[in-house]
């Protein structure tokens, strides 16, 4: 079999069932893809291919309670939550170091997960998320989780509404296949199967907790991704000029690379891929 060839498979973690796609040889390092707050594994379709030629082994993960993986019960959401499955993950892939590639709420992930075990993160990703988003990203993000919980007529009507959102930049066959991922049949309908209960646990958990304060554990190499352009035109970015300069302050050698994308669009960019697949690859 072709060794960059993608397999599902299921890993088992403390927040149960977490699903993943594995891509690239088997004997490459190991790299985490973390996808956002209301994301799925399809949001690195783009960017894994890249890292599996460059000789990775990827292993993009729906987090707790998205996509394909398992949901948990009410109270067991949160930053560390997931960091912690994110290094069982690793471990049950076989590996004591790895790498990770968190965007939006996964580089929130990623930092906990290098702040619980600084020893085993190797390199690491933040995609166009660094420090707390302000309340208008907030409001624009909200347009994402609106969609979860509800039953929509149809999957053609779903996608109708999703290519209506005003953050989606350019809409393609990356989008159809990220959004038709999470789709399951429901009274008669269809609806989304990442939770909505989960999301906005996570969401609360973000809220009452800074992502700075996980700065001090960044002793690896560290590349952020910023996307250059606003959420919508004229709006709000998720990183702001201000966050990248207190980022180089205070995380010595970070590296950081604009993206001419917005938020989400930076997830199906060929540069951003180019970028991590050159920072993450092997030397």
């Amino acid at each position: 079999m072709n060794a960059a060839a993608p397999v599902e498979i299921d890993l088992t973690v403390p927040g149960g069932r977490l699903h993943a796609e594995l891509s690239g040889p088997a004997d490459g390092p190991l790299v985490l893809c973390l996808p956002g707050l209301t994301a799925n594994l399809r949001g690195f379709d783009l960017m894994v291919p890249r890292l599996a030629a460059a000789g990775l082994r990827v292993a993009a993960l729906d987090l707790r309670g998205r996509g394909r993986s398992d949901l948990s019960p009410p109270g067991t959401y949160g930053w560390p939550a997931h960091a912690n499955d994110v290094l069982a993950a690793a471990t049950a892939l076989g590996r004591e170091r790895f790498s990770v590639a968190g965007w939006s709420m996964g580089a929130f992930v990623a930092l906990q997960a290098a702040a619980l075990a600084p020893g085993r993160v190797e390199r690491l990703v933040l995609i166009d998320a660094c420090s707390p988003p302000s309340a208008a990203v907030l409001t624009l993000i909200r347009l994402a989780v609106d969609r979860l919980g509800a039953v929509y007529p149809s999957a053609g009507e779903y996608m109708a509404r999703m290519r209506a959102l005003p953050t989606i930049e350019r809409w393609g066959d990356f989008w159809e296949r990220y959004f038709h991922y999470e789709l399951v049949p429901a009274n008669g309908g269809v609806r989304a199967r990442t939770s909505r209960d989960a999301v906005l646990e996570d969401l609360a958990y973000g809220d009452a907790h800074d992502p700075r304060d996980l700065w001090s554990a960044l002793t690896m190499p560290v590349l952020l991704l910023r996307a250059a352009r606003p959420l919508v035109p004229g709006g709000p970015f998720l990183v702001t000029a201000s966050d990248v300069d207190e980022l180089r302050r205070r995380v010595a050698g970070v590296q950081v690379v604009e993206i001419e994308a917005n938020h989400y669009g930076i997830a199906a960019s060929p540069a951003a891929a180019e970028a991590a697949a050159r920072f993450l690859g092997p030397a």
